[in-house]
């Protein structure tokens, strides 16, 4: 059976492990983790620490502007092919390219 952790208990290791007071062996046999976990923590730590000084809104705000991106995208390309077909149509019936 796997022992699972909870957050807080995760982030109380990690943090003594990034403050650097004891080893790693020494927080794994206090806490009774394996030495390869609070390694593991201590990184995740480091890794997603950046993630809390982010804007709340800021990731709102990009989804919307690339869904506003793809919606612009979706009507230039309906828009130029309907100007093919509005051309080829011209030519049909007037035999001549449009004027510009």
């Amino acid at each position: 059976m796997r022992k699972r952790y909870d957050k807080a208990f995760k982030a109380k290791v990690a943090l003594e492990a990034l403050r650097g007071d004891k080893t790693v062996q020494e927080l794994a046999a206090l806490y009774e983790v394996h030495p390869n976990m609070v390694t593991l923590w201590k990184k995740q730590l480091l890794e997603g620490a950046e993630v809390l000084f982010e804007k709340p809104g800021k990731d709102t705000e990009r989804h919307e502007l690339e869904q506003k991106q793809d919606e612009l995208y979706k009507q230039i390309g309906k828009l130029q092919i309907e100007n093919e077909f509005l051309k080829k149509k011209y030519k049909q019936l007037y035999g001549t390219e449009p004027p510009l």
